[in-house]
C-alpha cells in the first residue's frame, strides 16, 4: 500500500510542479473539450490537435454501457460505441500523449475520464495511478441515469471519492443531467439541492472544496422569455454559493437543432455566461451537438469561440453589479427558496425514498432495485478493509 501511495504522491507533486511552472498561461475558465471514437489512437490524434488549439482540458467519453460492467477491460482498445472503454493502459497512452503537448505548448493539459457506473473505485484507483487530473464522480448519477443500485452507488462514491481525493483528483458531478428530463425552468432547485448533497458527500469522504467540480448547465428552452437572465441567475448564484469550487458548467445541448447558426449562437451566450460569472470549468458546445462525434473542425470553432468572448469581456465580472430587485436577483432567491423546501422534504422523508418517490431528474428507482444490488453485502462484525482504514486515516475521515 505504501509503494502504491508512493506512485500517486509522485504523480500529485508531478501535477503541481507543472501548474506552478506554467501558473502563467492558466486561463479562468478551463477550456474543456470531449474525444469519443472508440479508438484510443484516433482519440489521441484528435486530443493532441484540439490542446494544440487551446483546449485546457481532454476528456475521453467512455463507450456506451461501459458503467455497466462489473469489471474494467484491460489493454488498449480500437474499437467502441460513442466513446473509447475506460482502461489502465488507454489511461496511460493518453496521459503520455497529451504530456507531449505539455512539453511542446509551455502549458499543462487535464485529462480527464469517468469514475461512475459499477466499477467507482477500480477506475479511480486507475486514475489515480496514471496521473488523470479530472473524474467523473457523482454520487446519484448512476443511481438515476443507469439504474444502479443506491445501496452499491453511494458505497461506490464514498470508496471512490476518497481516492479521488488522495490523488489530488478534481471530481466533476452530473448535475447537468437533470436538465435533459426535466424542464430547466421548473426544476432548476433539483440541480442546487443536488449540489448541496454532492457537497456533502464529497466532504465526508475528506475531499476539500477546491477538488469539487459540482455540475450545472445552460439548458433552458431558448425560446422562454428572458431565459438568458434565468440563465445567468443560476451561474451567479452557484458562484456564489460555492465560491471555492471548480464549478462545472455545460453547454446547450436538448434545445440543439443541427441548425449551426443558431447552434453558434446558443454557444456564444453560454460562453458568455461562463466568462460572465467565473465558472472553473467549461465544456465546450459543438456546432453539431447530438449528431455525431464531433468533426476536428466542430473542436476547432468551438474553441475559437469561447477564446473569443473569453478574451473579449476578460474583466466584465468585476465591472458589472446588479440590481437588488431585478429579475436575476428575484429568480435567484426563488431557486433557493424552493432548494430549501426540497432539502427540508428530502430531510422528512430521507434521500433513499426521495429518489424512490422521483424527487430528482422525475426518475423514480427502488432501494432494493437496479444493476449490482445482487453484489451488496451487509458487513459482517470482524470486516477488514485495509485499503479502507489507511484512506480514512490518511484523509482524517470520520474525525
Amino acid at each position: 500500500m505504501k509503494g502504491l501511495d508512493a506512485r500517486i504522491a509522485g504523480n500529485v507533486a508531478h501535477r503541481n510542479a507543472k501548474l506552478k511552472q506554467y501558473k502563467d498561461k492558466v486561463k479562468s475558465p478551463l477550456i474543456y473539450v470531449i474525444v469519443a471514437t472508440g479508438n484510443i489512437y484516433e482519440d489521441v490524434k484528435q486530443a493532441q490537435a484540439a490542446a494544440l488549439q487551446g483546449a485546457d482540458i481532454i476528456a475521453v467519453i467512455r463507450t456506451t454501457a461501459q458503467s455497466l460492467l462489473d469489471y474494467v477491460p484491460y489493454g488498449a482498445t480500437t474499437e467502441g460505441f460513442g466513446g473509447t472503454y475506460a482502461t489502465q493502459e488507454n489511461f496511460r497512452i493518453m496521459r503520455a500523449a497529451l504530456d507531449e503537448i505539455v512539453e511542446k505548448e509551455g502549458r499543462y493539459i487535464r485529462l480527464v475520464n469517468y469514475c461512475s457506473g459499477l466499477c467507482m473505485p477500480e477506475i479511480a484507483a486507475m486514475g489515480a495511478l496514471e496521473r488523470l487530473d479530472m473524474m467523473l464522480n457523482d454520487s446519484m448519477y448512476g443511481i438515476l441515469f443507469r439504474d444502479i443500485n443506491m445501496y452499491r452507488t453511494f458505497t461506490d462514491q464514498f470508496f471512490s471519492r476518497m481516492i479521488n481525493t488522495a490523488a489530488d483528483i478534481i471530481i466533476n458531478t452530473g448535475e447537468d443531467n437533470y436538465l435533459t428530463t426535466s424542464d430547466a425552468v421548473e426544476k432548476a432547485h433539483t440541480v442546487l439541492a443536488s449540489q448541496f448533497l454532492n457537497e456533502r458527500f464529497a466532504y465526508n469522504a475528506g475531499m476539500p472544496a477546491r477538488l469539487m467540480g459540482l455540475g450545472h448547465a445552460f439548458e433552458i428552452n431558448p425560446e422562454v422569455k428572458n431565459g438568458f437572465l434565468y440563465e445567468y441567475a443560476q451561474a451567479q448564484m452557484a458562484r456564489e454559493i460555492f465560491p471555492e469550487h471548480p464549478l462545472k458548467y455545460m453547454p446547450p445541448t436538448k434545445f440543439m437543432t443541427g441548425d449551426i447558426f443558431k447552434g453558434l449562437t446558443m454557444n456564444t451566450l453560454f460562453n458568455f455566461v461562463s466568462k460572465a460569472t467565473g465558472q472553473g470549468i467549461h465544456l465546450l458546445g459543438m456546432l453539431t451537438e447530438a449528431i455525431h462525434t464531433p468533426y476536428l473542425q466542430d473542436r476547432h470553432l468551438a474553441i475559437a469561440n469561447a477564446l473569443y468572448v473569453h478574451n473579449t469581456m476578460a474583466d466584465f465580472m468585476n465591472d458589472i453589479e446588479f440590481k437588488k430587485d431585478g429579475i436575476m436577483a428575484r429568480r435567484a432567491r426563488l431557486v433557493v427558496d424552493e432548494t430549501i423546501q426540497m432539502l427540508s422534504d428530502v430531510k422528512k422523508r430521507g434521500l433513499f425514498s426521495a429518489i424512490e418517490t422521483g424527487m430528482f431528474a422525475e426518475i423514480k428507482r427502488p432501494r432494493d432495485g437496479g444493476k449490482g444490488f445482487d453484489g451488496v453485502y451487509e458487513k459482517a462484525p470482524g470486516y477488514y478493509n485495509p485499503v479502507e482504514t489507511y484512506l480514512k486515516k490518511k484523509l482524517k475521515v470520520g474525525k
